[in-house]
């Protein structure tokens, strides 16, 4: 008579829905041009705390993103809300257990993030994982050109990121925060074929986008982050920031359009740091109905309409192809000890 084996090791508690994407740090030396980019173009609410340091709110959070000085023009850290000590130490544990060191944040690092504590430890593409569960609200009457944004229980938005290790992100996310999986979109562009994978921590659609290209070991993007999604509350206020983007001369890298997966209106320009922002509206919410019985479908396209790519110029292209030759030099960076493959079979 035989028998099963026995897996030794205790049963993971599955936290889906207890955490979510809180805020954004970006390093850059263009405060001038992020200034001008947040406040007159996007319609930000910006706090200008000194010369080294910009904070941008959506909400009654002191901090959606942190603009700090510093050379890598790109996102450096991603901070994620979650929602109880017993889930954070359930985080903290499996950061632990994979061997990874974690730092606590400085009272500094804190106070510039709007939370009351954080930890950090290493993330893919070495942009820094950092968690908090307490962040620092405010009572001071935003000033921005946009009437709300669509945060709360979803988060501030959503990032997306080019990968020549898919599976290897998606484990990580996965194992660090049981992120689900929401669809796929396969993409002809020209004569190769992107793919894209979503993954929920919750109700909004996506918290993590992952692409990459099908056969090809290239990443054609400078940026560790492709894009940030951030979402307003109302159709006239996406309208409104799109055309103030092209008034003001900033760089248009897809016009307004509609996606086919999450059904979201949206524009993408182009950040001073060099990756772009998606500003969106009305996508679909994954509510506790629809999560009981979600499956994940593949969409043939990225958009069902508009999205069109503008123009790029001579620097534009010779900065893809000094990515793609660095891509091919160089291994990215994917955090192996959490990218092994889950136990857990829910993708």
């Amino acid at each position: 008579m035989s028998t099963s084996p026995v897996d030794p090791r205790p049963a993971r508690r599955d936290i889906f829905g207890s955490a979510r994407l809180g805020y954004v740090v970006v390093d850059s030396n263009r405060m001038t041009a992020w200034n001008r980019f947040g406040a007159d173009a996007i319609g930000l609410h910006v706090d200008e705390l000194d010369r080294d340091h910009l904070r941008f709110r959506l909400d009654d959070r002191e901090c959606r993103f942190l603009i700090r000085r510093g050379a890598a023009e790109d996102v450096v850290g991603t901070g994620w809300e979650v929602d109880d000590h017993e889930t954070f130490e359930e985080i903290l544990g499996r950061v632990h257990a994979a061997g990874l060191p974690v730092t606590e944040g400085t009272p500094d690092e804190a106070a510039l993030r709007g939370v009351e504590r954080l930890w950090r430890f290493p993330g893919p593409k070495a942009i820094a994982t950092e968690i908090f569960t307490r962040p620092v609200t405010t009572a001071a009457p935003l000033r921005m050109q946009n009437s709300a944004f669509v945060t709360g229980r979803h988060g501030m938005g959503h990032m997306a990121i080019f990968t020549t290790r898919p599976e290897q992100l998606h484990n990580y996310w996965n194992n660090l925060l049981d992120l689900r999986l929401t669809d796929y979109i396969t993409e002809r562009i020209g004569p190769v074929t992107g793919k894209l994978r979503f993954l929920r921590a919750g109700e909004r659609h996506h918290s993590i986008a992952l692409a990459h290209l099908a056969r090809l070991p290239i990443d054609p993007i400078r940026t560790a982050v492709q894009h940030v999604n951030i979402e307003v509350a109302r159709l006239e206020d996406m309208l409104a920031a799109y055309h103030r983007v092209r008034d003001l001369g900033f760089a248009m890298a897809w016009t307004v359009g509609q996606h086919t997966n999450d059904r979201e209106l949206s524009f993408y320009c182009v950040t001073p740091s060099g990756f772009e922002l998606e500003v969106g509206w009305n996508p679909v919410v994954i509510t506790p109905e629809l999560e009981e019985t979600w499956e994940p479908s593949n969409y043939e396209g990225i958009s069902i309409w508009g999205h069109t790519p503008t123009g790029e110029n001579v620097a534009e292209l010779m900065s893809r192809f000094g990515a793609v030759v660095r891509s091919l030099r160089s291994r990215e960076a994917t955090v192996p000890a959490l990218s092994a493959a889950p136990r857990d079979t829910r993708r």
